[in-house]
């Protein structure tokens, strides 16, 4: 059924097709009628079979969610003339957009058919919402130090476990913020000079935290300071914590914002980033004017902290310190229950007050030292389940890079690719600082599999492969 809803996704970009009349349509169509086909051949043998999910149930359709989704999503890619992919590229494009990573293996992306630059932003904002469903309704039942932590506290249907009945209702008011926050990014781009097209496209990018742009330059190509500006502050709203902007809404007070720890701990984190950039490139005379130095030190340091990954200048030239930083930057990433990828503000604030702990009962060891987050206690589950959940993210890591050497990737190459990828962050140093498309096939694939895993949060999928989740 997930198939068949999703093959309704190619119409869309068809449309695009006739109205600019670039003659890319015919894939999208051959791609809905084949994608219906493939979800109805499925689904039609099964159609009786009836019977309550099981959590377990939960985390098969999240990881297929991504994976069938994401391969049906290349179908039209493959089909279509320009631009001639192969099964890996397209593959790689596809789970790009719907993991919102923003790597790509294109090059010049604004001589190719408008149907085409539609759906990859389309992809991207797809699975934008799709992460916040998942963050809401799935990770909480894993218990690895995300979003559980506002059952306690957070008002409304967020304050439920997640796998009851209410999480529909949970569900259809982080859609309303989700499109709410969009045509607000849209009629912001608009307003500040893009054309429709560019203001659609991204806004669905940049609210999904994504990081596809229809131009090769990215938001460098419009070289305005206000789209600049207005970007920034719409990944920062997007990198917070969607049943945050909830509470918010509900409790109608900006206040609910600054009692959140994670919020807070957030917001200092872009604070030094961007003092930091801004510093180093003024010292190093990178740009002309201090106007430059910020307006770029702002863009790049939020962009690829909330593993955006938008560009307004190639930050692999800038001093080898600042990427450097940038890129571990975005192994903090956003909020819990953000669109953003990487680690996520809160597993690092409390990995931070785990090691303060540790370091304090090395001096008294018979003291009791509780972690708190704000004024709540956080029970030792949830700070063990966060160890785990980092020792299985560094396990991977480590993993795919030496996947990545393994096909003939330079060090930095396979380092940063792993980063971007696992990160959902997008751009990289070497040779995939621009774009991914010079890399092996087989890095391809790999780099596809990194994807699904930090999008997926690592354990939802892992935990498939553990024989106790097949056992009755």
């Amino acid at each position: 059924m997930l198939i068949a809803i999703f093959s309704i996704t190619m119409i869309p970009p068809a449309f695009v097709a006739y109205w600019y009349k670039d003659g890319a349509g015919v894939p999208f169509m051959l791609s809905f009628l084949l994608s219906l086909l493939i979800g109805f051949v499925i689904w039609y043998p099964n159609r009786q079979y009836k019977a309550e999910l099981k959590v377990r149930d939960g985390f098969l359709i999240v990881v297929l969610f991504w994976t069938v989704l994401g391969a049906v999503g290349g179908i039209p890619l493959m089909l279509a003339d320009n631009p001639q992919l192969s099964m890996a590229g397209a593959m790689f494009e596809a789970f790009s957009g719907l993991t919102t990573t923003g790597a790509t293996v294109l090059t010049g992306i604004e001589f190719l058919p408008k149907a085409i630059l539609f759906y990859r932003q389309q992809l991207q904002w797809l699975g934008g919402m799709g992460i916040i469903v998942l963050a809401v309704a799935i990770l909480p039942m894993l218990g690895v130090g995300g979003m559980q932590l506002y059952r306690a506290e957070t008002p409304g249907p967020v304050k439920d476990n997640k796998m009851t009945p209410r999480i529909a209702d949970t569900a259809k008011h982080l859609w309303y913020i989700y499109l709410a926050l969009t045509l607000s990014c849209m009629l912001a781009f608009y307003l500040a000079g893009m054309n429709w097209f560019d203001a659609i496209c991204h806004a669905f990018s940049t609210v999904a935290i994504g990081g596809f742009s229809t131009y090769d330059a990215s938001i460098g190509h419009f070289q305005s300071p206000v789209i600049n500006a207005i970007c920034v502050i719409f990944l920062l709203l997007s990198a917070v914590n969607f049943p945050l902007h909830f509470a918010a809404i509900r409790g109608k007070s900006v206040s609910t914002y600054f009692r959140d720890p994670e919020f807070k701990a957030f917001l200092v984190i872009q604070a030094a980033l961007v003092l930091i950039c801004f510093l180093v490139l003024l010292e190093t005379n990178v740009y002309n004017t201090t106007a430059e130095a910020l307006n770029h030190g702002i863009f790049q340091a939020v962009s690829i902290s909330t593993t955006a990954g938008f560009a307004t200048d190639s930050f692999a030239v800038w001093p080898l310190f600042l990427p450097i930083l940038l890129i571990f930057s975005s192994f903090i990433g956003g909020c819990a229950g953000s669109t953003g990828g990487g680690l996520k503000v809160v597993r690092v604030v409390l990995l931070f007050l785990q090691g303060t702990r540790e370091l304090n009962r090395l001096i008294h060891p018979r003291a009791v030292y509780a972690i708190k987050l704000g004024r709540r206690a956080v029970p030792d589950r949830i700070v063990e389940a966060v160890w785990g959940f980092f020792a299985a993210y560094a396990l991977v890591f480590v993993v795919i890079m030496l996947l990545l050497l393994l096909t003939g990737l330079d060090n930095i190459t396979a380092f940063t690719a792993t980063a971007a990828c696992l990160n959902n962050l997008g751009p990289g140093l070497g040779e995939v600082a621009a774009n991914f498309g010079s890399i092996p096939e087989s890095s391809k694939w790999i780099l596809i599999v990194a994807m699904v895993f930090g999008r997926l949060e690592i354990f939802t999928l892992l935990v498939l492969f553990t024989p106790a989740f097949w056992k009755d």
